[in-house]
């Protein structure tokens, strides 16, 4: 379904240098550097596929995602989605693919969504009848009620990505670029457009790629991430396998009977975090949990405990930080 082959994009930025006399001498002789934002991208992304797109601020991900919509053109490499050439924009391709930006709005502000979701209608030349039908569909599902009827402006942000939603697949489409599609909502909300997205995937066999920088989005809904870093590939595989490499250990958070010395404490593992002295967390080596746990047991007066993996977040700063993958943790 998308097919991508080094694929590059260097953006040419005018060189400002401080100072009255540079400013005039930037209007008759311009000077420019040349910035990489994607450097030999390669990867492939199978039919009905939901695919976590991550990496740090800069690394290219949204410019990737531009150009997979044929909104930006590449400097040079392949791309296909769907068969086709995304930057020749033709309406095949168009009536199959839809970017969602979290941070960008296509509703129109002064007038209730029902009116963009009839503008796309017209734009995509969906016939009336499955326009109702589908729309109704999307309504229900995602729980718009009377929102789609009120002023842009006098809805939550809740609402408005909802119906952000809707307007974006009034077509159906068969591929979702979706680009931090749930920044800045509750974690109700969250919740509940995960649920959404997901069940269009597995309802009509969508192709997902998506960026977030809120984990749980991506544990939810993508059992392969790709990981970009500086404009180049650094991982492709599952979620699972990058954290049991990067983080092999886990956490073990104990509630006590009554106080716990640090001495005691440190004999089970490395202390994490302690909100009191009746609770604490500690990390070990994941083969190493069932002796950790059967030695507090006897040692120490456990009331209750958990098992935990060490939260993604810190799995994907310790991969930024260390800006490269272990062998075997690619693929």
């Amino acid at each position: 379904m998308i097919e991508v082959r080094e694929l590059r994009k260097v953006f040419r930025v005018q060189r400002r240098e401080p100072g009255l006399a540079a400013a005039l001498r930037s209007v008759f002789r311009r000077q420019y550097d040349e910035v990489t934002a994607v450097g030999g991208l390669s990867f492939a992304i199978a039919a009905g596929e939901r695919v976590g797109f991550l990496g740090p601020n800069g690394a290219g991900k949204t410019t990737t995602l531009k150009m997979l919509a044929g909104l930006v053109h590449p400097t040079s490499g392949e791309v296909r989605v769907g068969g086709r050439v995304p930057w020749q924009r033709g309406d095949d391709f168009l009536r199959s693919i839809m970017l969602v930006m979290g941070q960008k709005q296509q509703l129109l502000w002064d007038l209730p969504p029902a009116e963009t979701f009839e503008l796309n209608r017209a734009i995509y030349g969906v016939d009336r009848a499955t326009f109702v039908k589908h729309t109704g569909e999307l309504v229900e599902l995602l729980g718009v009620g009377d929102a789609s009827r009120k002023p842009t402006r006098q809805l939550s942000l809740g609402e408005r990505m909802k119906c952000e939603l809707v307007a974006a697949l009034v077509h159906r489409p068969r591929v979702l670029f979706l680009d931090e599609p749930t920044i800045g909502l509750d974690v109700t909300m969250q919740v509940a457009l995960r649920g959404f997205i997901r069940s269009y995937n597995e309802q009509h066999g969508a192709t997902l790629l998506l960026t977030s920088h809120y984990m749980d989005d991506v544990q939810a809904l993508c059992p392969r991430v790709l990981v970009i870093d500086r404009g180049q590939l650094s991982y492709d595989g599952s979620l699972a396998a990058l954290a049991r490499r990067l983080r092999p250990e886990k956490r073990v958070t104990f509630r006590f009977a009554s106080p716990v010395d640090d001495a005691a404490l440190a004999a089970i593992g490395r202390r994490v975090e302690s909100p009191d002295a009746s609770r604490a967390t500690v990390q070990v080596p994941a083969a190493a949990v069932g002796e950790a746990v059967a030695r507090a047991l006897q040692t120490l007066p456990v009331v209750d405990l958990t098992v935990e993996d060490p939260p993604l977040e810190e799995v994907m700063a310790a991969l930024f930080e260390q800006r490269s993958v272990p062998e075997a943790a690619s693929g």
